[in-house]
């Protein structure tokens, strides 16, 4: 949000864009092979354009009609795959010189706020083949937001939703404190599924700095997701033992942040999702089913909720 100006003895703060705009976009290969993505995209505008709203003066507007359109024109001129945090910077980018070099009066415009999420279209095999043309759903999201300042400086943060992820065993929860009210049993050994957003941060002084690498944030965005999920699962045969999500959560940030110096910070968000353990009996307390870490009612709420986020202390030298 811009920052608030006092007009009339209050304080106001405004923005506004165009959003869910969305747009798929076909690249036909040399060799026959097609690639494609869907974006959604929601862009903003933080400007000055005080009078608009005190006056009915739109004479300091930019249409947000102008603002879709500038998605597509941009699409439309990327002629090679690229990442959606490259789509975002060139459309900030684009605006930026729009906005700041061409139509003098939008000089009120201080910054862009752009958005996009990915949806997951992944190539499908047929025969023990990539198909030149198919496509599949699948599931987690690519999700970006860039900034632009008005000194033109970029600070991007990319981030994957839906992430799901379960493990059978080597996790536990126990010593937490008690009360009248605590019905749940210390433990060594339960599933732990959890469906992850997790976000992640770059800073960049412009866009002539950003990498030449069309597809960077892309790959960055798949190595990043490799991490997350190698720390949370560990060793394919010994696995890694989980005390607590919190403690899981913990040292997948801190294995991100180690693995890749130009991400500043990390934030995730990973709900437990409760798999309960199924004893049944009947009347007689007779044991019908006796649980031995094999039968499990799914649930999806109400489900624990933990979140952190974790950042590099800025050098004091």
């Amino acid at each position: 949000m811009a920052r608030g100006l006092e007009v009339e003895g209050f304080n106001l703060k405004q923005r506004h864009g165009k959003a869910r705009v969305r747009v798929a976009r076909v690249w036909k290969g040399k060799d026959g092979r097609d690639s494609m993505v869907e974006w959604n995209v929601s862009i903003s505008l933080l400007s000055k354009c005080i009078n608009a709203y005190l006056d009915g003066d739109n004479s300091d507007i930019v249409a947000t009609d102008t603002m879709k359109n500038t998605v597509y024109a941009k699409a439309k001129k990327c002629s090679e795959q690229l990442s959606v945090e490259e789509l975002c910077c060139a459309t900030c980018q684009t605006l930026h010189i729009f906005l700041s070099s061409v139509l003098f009066s939008f000089l009120q415009v201080t910054g862009a706020i752009i958005n996009i999420v990915e949806k997951p279209w992944e190539r499908v095999h047929v025969a023990g083949q990539p198909h030149e043309h198919g496509f599949k759903l699948g599931s987690e999201k690519h999700t970006t937001e860039v900034i632009l300042h008005e000194n033109g400086a970029l600070k991007i943060t990319s981030g994957v939703q839906g992430l799901a992820l379960l493990k059978t065993t080597k996790s536990g929860f126990e010593g937490f404190i008690r009360d009248k009210y605590t019905a749940l049993p210390d433990t060594r050994e339960r599933m732990l599924a959890t469906e992850v957003t997790g976000t992640w941060r770059y800073w960049y002084p412009s866009a002539f700095k950003l990498p030449e690498n069309p597809l960077y944030f892309t790959e960055r965005y798949l190595d990043v997701k490799k991490v997350l999920m190698d720390t949370f699962f560990g060793h394919p045969k010994a696995g890694v033992y989980s005390p607590s999500v919190q403690s899981t959560l913990y040292d997948m940030a801190k294995a991100v942040l180690s693995s890749f110096s130009n991400i500043s910070s990390v934030e995730l968000k990973m709900p437990n999702i409760h798999f309960l353990p199924v004893n049944l009996s009947n009347r007689d307390k007779s044991t019908i089913v006796k649980f031995k870490d094999d039968v499990y009612l799914p649930t999806d709420e109400p489900h624990g909720s933990i979140e952190a986020s974790l950042s590099r202390i800025p050098s004091r030298m």
